[in-house]
């Protein structure tokens, strides 16, 4: 009713006389319901009905295992199924660093291999396939109708393997929101865009899980802390999940089959470091080894932790994240040539053949 009252007022006063067609206007504006208003405040949404989510939502997922062994550590996380033959989207530092994935059904307990599609580091967005496995798939929603204050759920395995799924309900309190991640794994840190802030108590494990609205429909994919990714200036209580338009967007790109500069596609090329940003060198640009890794390509040549890697086939390389970056347009068998500035400040350069590495 009030949404029809100005647009009446303003088809009338074209042909009624100004009297009339001022009482007119002055009708709706009285038959207007009141603005919220801290005396007159918005009614809460209605709570989510969990049960009823959570049976209609928990078929499309997996949880995500991973085996991090130069880091003699493990991870889990959460995926959603989005297409057949196992297809499942989660967040790429679920994956990231991994020696060894696997993935269980939350539809049948079945437990499979993976293999890595491909991934958007910059966006934190992988695809990932489960060998054999014909999964029913999420009922995927979009994320350009999600507005602030409209009620969610995360669901996701922050329980840990073989627990049942974790929930944790909140409401939609920013759109395009930023937040800095600092990548352990990648090195470096970087800036997440666009996303949608949710006063709920996301937690690691529940990363690459799904954000669903009260139909049930995913609108997002959920971001969370681990111990090597980790999110500046985030409490407990809030978190952030990418908007699934565009989470589907990148798979897409991902299936086209087609890299990019910020898509890799297959196994990860691999130097054999751990980097970091680079302090030590008094501000010097470059990507700092943290630890070389014993017969690796890094080895052979003669890196050594301390030094600054500072090129890659004479691209610049300005922090960790450029590292990174540069590695991901690079694949398994490919020859660069390597600058670096030793831990004594000697410049030293050398060809070395890229390996099959952990992914990311």
């Amino acid at each position: 009713m009030d949404s029809t009252h100005p647009r009446l007022g303003g088809r009338w006063t074209r042909w009624l006389p100004g009297a009339l067609a001022t009482l007119t206007l002055l009708a709706g504006l009285l038959a207007a319901p009141a603005a919220a208003s801290p005396e007159n405040p918005a009614p809460a949404p209605a709570p989510l009905d969990q049960s009823a989510l959570l049976s209609q939502v928990v078929p499309g997922l997996v949880d995500i295992n991973t085996s991090l062994s130069y880091q003699g550590a493990v991870g889990t996380g959460t995926g959603i199924v989005i297409g057949p033959g196992g297809e499942v989207l989660t967040n790429n530092h679920v994956i990231e660093g991994a020696t060894d994935i696997n993935a269980v059904s939350l539809a049948n307990s079945v437990s499979y291999p993976v293999d890595v599609i491909g991934f958007d580091r910059a966006n934190d967005i992988a695809l990932i396939r489960l060998r054999g496995a014909e999964l029913p798939m999420a009922n995927l929603g979009t994320s350009s109708t999600v507005v602030v204050g409209d009620p969610i759920a995360a669901i996701g395995n922050s329980n840990g393997p073989g627990a049942p799924p974790s929930y944790a309900p909140g409401t939609v309190t920013q759109l395009g929101a930023s937040v800095r991640a600092s990548d352990e794994s990648g090195g470096g840190s970087r800036e997440l865009f666009d996303l949608i802030r949710v006063a709920a108590d996301i937690r690691p494990g529940d990363s690459g899980g799904p954000l669903v609205n009260s139909a049930g429909q995913v609108v997002g994919v959920t971001v969370a802390a681990t111990l090597t990714y980790r999110m500046g200036g985030v409490t407990g209580g809030e978190g952030f999940a990418i908007p699934i338009d565009r989470a589907m967007a990148i798979a897409n790109q991902i299936r086209s089959g087609v890299p990019s500069d910020s898509i890799h596609l297959g196994d990860s090329a691999f130097i054999g470091v751990a980097i970091a940003d680079a302090p030590r060198f008094g501000g010097l640009p470059g990507a700092m080894v943290r630890q070389v890794l014993p017969d690796t390509p890094a080895s052979q040549i003669g890196l050594f932790g301390g030094d600054l890697i500072t090129a890659v086939d004479g691209i610049p390389v300005a922090s960790a994240a450029d590292l990174s970056n540069l590695m991901d347009r690079r694949r398994p068998g490919d020859t660069v040539t390597l600058t670096w500035i030793d831990r004594a400040g000697a410049p030293r350069s050398a060809p070395l053949v890229l390996a099959k590495g952990p992914v990311g």
